[in-house]
Formats: C-alpha cells, structure tokens, sequence
C-alpha cells in the first residue's frame, strides 16, 4: 500500500518544534527592540542637548522642543519636536538665561521602553533605572550618568 501525506503525528511534531523555537525567539526579539528604543532615545537627548546650544548661541536664550523645531532652519526633526519618537514622550523643561532640561520617559512603561533619561545644559546623559517620570533639572542632576 503507497500512501502520500504527513501522518498527524508527524504534523504535530513540526508544530511543536515551531512553538519551541518561536517561544525562544519572542522574548529575545522584544529586549532587543527595548534597546534600540533605548539607544534612539539616548542619541535623541543629546541631539536635543547641541541643539539647544546651537539656539542659545543664536538666540540668547535656550529653547522648548517647539521652537527647535520651528526655527529656521530647524535645529531638530518635526517628530522630535512634536515630543514623542521610538516609544518615548519628549520634553523640556526648567528653560532659563543659563540652564535647561530635556527628559525622555516611555510612553509605554516595560513595553517601549524602561528607563527614563534626562540631559541638561552640562551635556552629561543621566539615567533613572526605574523609569517614570524626572520631576525637573534638580531631579535631572541628582541622577547618575548614562553608561555608554
């Protein structure tokens, strides 16, 4: 007897093997995407940082998201200006003659992101491991530093 086809045996098996791998990859694939969230963010922040001093130069004062985005030409792109971009809301805050703050939190906490960042008018990249939100410029220094 010449029979063609898989048995379900056979077909069950495969499946299991797919879930198996797919069940490995997942997680991977996710922290890699929080990374590069991560990344974008941190590269973000201090494009916003020489930005800001680029306007203050020109201007005499520091500027919000806004008005980098608005100037001409613009000192940062329209999305990094609207205040979100790769899973992180965006802002300045504390602006003044001599100082300024920028911070990124995620828009969705564990799942765009985990930690929340901040830089200000010193250039140094701080971080909160716990995320959420950094109150002001105070809270800002009072962080470590970003390891690269």
């Amino acid at each position: 007897m010449n029979r063609k086809g898989f048995t379900l045996v056979e077909i069950m098996i495969v499946v299991a093997i797919i879930a198996l791998l797919a069940a490995i990859a997942i997680p991977n694939l996710l922290r890699a995407r929080l990374q590069a969230n991560e990344s974008s963010t941190q590269a973000a922040l201090k494009t916003i940082a020489t930005a800001e001093v680029t306007y203050r130069t020109a201007n005499a004062t520091y500027g919000t998201l806004a008005e980098l985005g608005a100037a001409t030409p613009p000192y940062i792109d329209a999305v990094l200006s609207a205040g979100a971009k790769n899973g992180y809301d965006f802002a300045t805050s504390d602006i003044a003659g001599e100082t300024f703050c920028a911070n990124a939190e995620p828009a969705t906490p564990n799942v765009t992101g985990v930690r929340s960042f901040c830089i200000t008018e010193d250039g140094v990249l701080r971080v909160q491991a716990a995320g959420g939100a950094i109150a002001d410029r105070d809270a800002c220094l009072a962080l470590p530093a970003s390891q690269p």
